[in-house]
């Protein structure tokens, strides 16, 4: 990529949540957040890759970052891919925060895991998670929990929230001293989600975005559970971009994770300024792209069509993949005309670095705002080209004039006089016309009609 992007955090302490698996970590993390951004559930590693978020205590932003549980058993699938992802976090962690369980006590993994972390020459602070009693609480007094080497446990609960307002009072502590003073963006994000099948390249793609290792890649189906967002800067511009859960047939869909995984993915669109819809290059347009497509149309979100692993196809030139590429997207998206199509090779980073001009340029496109003069201008020179059609009706339909009401998307409406219609093929016409004049490529536009009197 021509010029890397900035992954921003450096600004801002950080805390890694590890432990082994079942001892609650997600849940924790939701909790401090007060949000529901992890999966939660009592399967084993749930969570693969690490989840990011800030929290804000006594008036000051701690970036939490949540880890896959740890089980050092190389026979269970994507455990290495796990252990580099927690190896990750704490090499960013200025805080370790060792999540135990109080009710299962001390097992083998925490002993490793307590080895390795103290050779990370770092604030270690150790909790006993799921003491949701006072009894229970009582465990952690058992000189055992010492032996690991970081003094007595801190308890908490993240299924009811008892002590975690202490907990967080011992972390604040730890990690004052390393408080700068945190700068603000200058801008809001633009939010760029993944979205596209399961196995068409989008953590891949992610990774090759931010120009950073930062979730799992996998051949294994449905690897990434839940969206991940990493904030970065290009350009001084910054990035929030969200890779989501491949979304898969509701048919064909599992029940529990797989299906509360996709429902994030989904919902991230209602967060998202910008989609890139991710295709395979070795595939046809399936029903399930379209359905995907759909949803983005539906979003009023803009759009990029990303062809990922063009460099897998075989029976052409680039220019030739291209060309059948483009035709085939124009053929069954109906957005095809006004969204970017670009062709990659993520895992070769291969034309990766064209996709950040193009969000950039679909992001100003979604907040253009037309002077009066210019679409007024525009609007009596369109008219004067082409009158609309009759219709049903007897008379030619008398268009009174148009105004421009919203950005994130443009917003539209065009005055007809009452007693009139006007076909719908003629709004497309002046959607049409819009775009050819003010270059709104990579978003939608919305024309909303108003008839009133003259």
């Amino acid at each position: 990529m021509a010029k890397k992007p900035t992954i921003v955090h450096d600004a801002i302490p950080t805390v890694a949540l590890v432990g082994r698996v079942n001892v609650g970590k997600s849940m924790l993390f939701n909790r401090i957040i007060e949000q529901r951004h992890a999966l939660v559930s009592p399967q084993p590693g749930t969570t693969r890759t690490r989840n990011v978020a800030i929290a804000w205590w006594r008036g000051n932003p701690i970036r939490f970052i949540d880890t896959g549980g740890l089980t050092f058993d190389e026979s269970i699938p994507l455990e290495k891919d796990v252990i580099r992802q927690t190896e990750l976090a704490l090499a960013e962690a200025d805080i370790i925060a060792f999540v135990t369980d109080a009710q299962t006590g001390i097992l083998p993994q925490e002993r490793e895991l307590a080895r390795r972390l103290h050779k990370q020459n770092k604030t270690v602070i150790l909790i006993a998670n799921k003491a949701d009693t006072q009894t229970k609480e009582m465990a952690i007094h058992d000189p055992v929990w010492r032996g690991l080497g970081f003094g007595e446990p801190i308890p908490a609960s993240a299924q009811n929230g008892r002590n975690v307002g202490d907990l967080l009072d011992v972390i604040y502590a730890a990690v004052q001293s390393k408080y700068p003073a945190v700068p603000a963006l200058e801008t809001e994000p633009i939010r760029v989600a993944i979205i596209g099948k399961p196995n068409v390249g989008k953590s891949t793609l992610f990774n090759a975005l931010i120009g950073e290792e930062r979730v799992i890649v996998s051949p294994v189906p449905h690897t990434t559970r839940e969206p991940h967002d990493t904030l970065v800067t290009w350009e001084d511009t910054p990035m929030q971009f969200i890779d989501t859960a491949g979304i898969r047939r509701p048919a064909r869909m599992e029940a529990g994770l797989e299906k509360e995984g996709v429902q994030k993915s989904i919902h991230a669109l209602t967060r998202a300024d910008i989609a890139l819809l991710v295709l395979d290059a070795g595939d046809d347009i399936s029903v399930q792209d379209k359905r995907l497509a759909s949803l983005i149309e539906e979003s009023n979100v803009g759009i990029i069509i990303v062809v990922n692993k063009w460099d897998a196809v075989k029976n052409g030139s680039d220019a030739v993949v291209r060309t059948a590429a483009i035709k085939q997207i124009a053929r069954v998206f109906p957005f095809a005309l006004y969204a970017p199509v670009v062709l990659v090779s993520a895992l070769e980073k291969r034309g990766v670095a064209n996709i950040m001009p193009l969000i950039m340029n679909a992001q100003a496109a979604r907040n253009r705002e037309l002077t009066e003069d210019d679409l007024n201008a525009f609007f009596k020179e369109v008219i004067a080209k082409h009158r609309p059609p009759r219709g049903k009706g007897t008379a030619f339909p008398k268009l009174l004039g148009m105004k421009q009401r919203g950005v994130a998307p443009p917003i539209f409406e065009l005055f007809i006089k009452q007693k009139t219609s006007l076909h719908r093929s003629y709004v497309s016409y002046l959607e049409n016309r819009l775009r050819e004049r003010f270059d709104f490529t990579g978003t939608p536009i919305v024309i909303r009609m108003r008839k009133r009197g003259i």
